[in-house]
């Protein structure tokens, strides 16, 4: 009975059941089947909600993010980013990687970055006589670049479930996620060379002009960085801050929103805050009743008697991660895996923040990972390309970015640097 009830629900995951449906069968399962109170299952998740005063933040950061993505800030950014970065060698490339990192970082949905700037940049890259392989291949891979810079919605919800500081999760991703921008920066300059491709001009005048169109949106994260790391404001003061900020730059100086507009706005970022907070608690569910059936115990156990080292944990980690990125809803993955992960990386002496990171880095590789990676569905959507020849179109962005990922696993200074040097708290 328990077999066909499991091959039931893996049935309608196949069928496309939605992530937060899957994971609360599974787990009202396994509490039906344990002799587990079914009653922790609802104080469990009214405590994380009632008690972790930073998920409030989600909803906040998320309705600014829409509000830079619905104006005109993609077509600033992307013409100051290329005023100063376009002569470069592979310029256009590197000048869509710093765009899509900036958007996705304020919006923390990969697929609100390739709906708003793939239009834009797409034909740039074309006319800039960039392959369509590459541009599609770049274009899908740097949807999800900008999750480990601050205020990343994923980076919040690892710390809620993780109990770690997101004041020092925002830190440790500050040098891994230029680092991971670099390596494929370095790749795209050498593409632009073998490929000839043709590369912007720029001049003092232009980047002075497009600088000076874009200063309101640029100031955006020096307030991030003095707030939180200066340590005058909260998390959530700070996300308050950032909203009425974008609301007055965008209505009242740039006038690029209607006042009008904003009930749809605030409709269209709430419906993303609502599923996230969905699969939130769905894979709370989930997870309450493995910890309080102590699988993670019975999995360490397993792990420790076939993985002695350090090392070879942290192999089998990452390839797990890459696996679930490619399979799960990143929210889903975050509330499931890791409160799983953390207590057995501990025994194996990994810091929970430089967990944070390699989570983070693998879930965003994920994002493009062949079968059903979610870059690449919002991709096959919006360029109207077979889901085959955006596999083919990635795998070279997705192999140097898990060879980033390896240097990111065994260099934790990567990671840890700027809070040891900062004292971050």
């Amino acid at each position: 009975m328990i077999t066909v009830l499991v091959t039931g629900i893996f049935l309608l995951a196949f069928l496309g059941a939605p992530m937060f449906g899957v994971l609360a069968a599974f787990a009202l399962l396994g509490f039906h089947l344990s002799d587990i109170q079914s009653a922790a299952l609802i104080v469990d998740i009214y405590s994380q909600f009632s008690n972790n005063p930073v998920l409030y933040t989600v909803p906040i950061f998320t309705f600014a993010g829409f509000i830079l993505a619905e104006s005109r800030a993609s077509v600033r950014v992307v013409n100051f980013s290329q005023a100063i970065l376009g002569w470069l060698p592979g310029g256009l490339a590197i000048v869509s990687l710093v765009a899509c990192a900036f958007f996705t970082t304020f919006t923390g949905a990969s697929g609100v970055t390739i709906i708003a700037l793939g239009g834009l940049l797409y034909p740039a890259l074309m006319k800039g006589k960039y392959s369509d392989n590459f541009s599609l291949g770049l274009l899908t891979t740097s949807g999800s670049l900008g999750l480990l810079f601050f205020p990343s919605l994923p980076i919040i919800i690892y710390g809620v479930v993780a109990q770690t500081s997101i004041t020092q999760l925002f830190a440790a991703g500050i040098i891994p996620g230029v680092f991971l921008m670099i390596v494929l920066a370095v790749y795209s300059s050498f593409v632009a060379k073998r490929s000839r491709t043709v590369e912007t001009k720029t001049s003092l005048a232009e980047i002075g002009r497009t600088t000076w169109e874009a200063k309101w949106e640029l100031f955006i994260p020096v307030m991030l960085m003095v707030g939180i790391f200066g340590g005058y404001v909260t998390l959530g003061e700070i996300a308050s801050i950032m909203v009425a900020y974008t609301f007055l730059v965008e209505v009242f100086v740039h006038r690029d929103i209607r006042i009008r507009k904003f009930p749809a706005i605030v409709r269209e970022s709430m419906v993303l805050v609502g599923a996230i907070f969905i699969i939130f608690s769905s894979a709370l569910a989930l997870t309450t009743y493995m910890i309080d059936a102590e699988i993670p115990m019975k999995i360490l156990g397993i792990i420790q008697a076939h993985i002695s080292s350090k090392f070879g944990f942290l192999v089998a980690l990452n390839v797990f991660l890459l696996f679930a990125g490619s399979l799960m809803e990143i929210y889903g993955a975050l509330v499931v895996v890791v409160p799983l992960i953390v207590p057995i990386a501990q025994e194996y002496g990994i810091n929970p923040i430089h967990l944070g990171i390699i989570f983070l880095t693998n879930l965003e590789i994920g994002y493009s990972m062949p079968p059903v990676g979610l870059n690449l569905i919002i991709s096959c959507i919006r360029f109207e390309k077979p889901v085959t020849s955006l596999y083919r179109a990635c795998l070279p962005f997705i192999l140097i970015m898990v060879l980033a990922l390896l240097v990111i696993t065994y260099v934790p200074w990567m990671s840890l640097a700027l809070i040891e040097r900062f004292g971050i708290r």
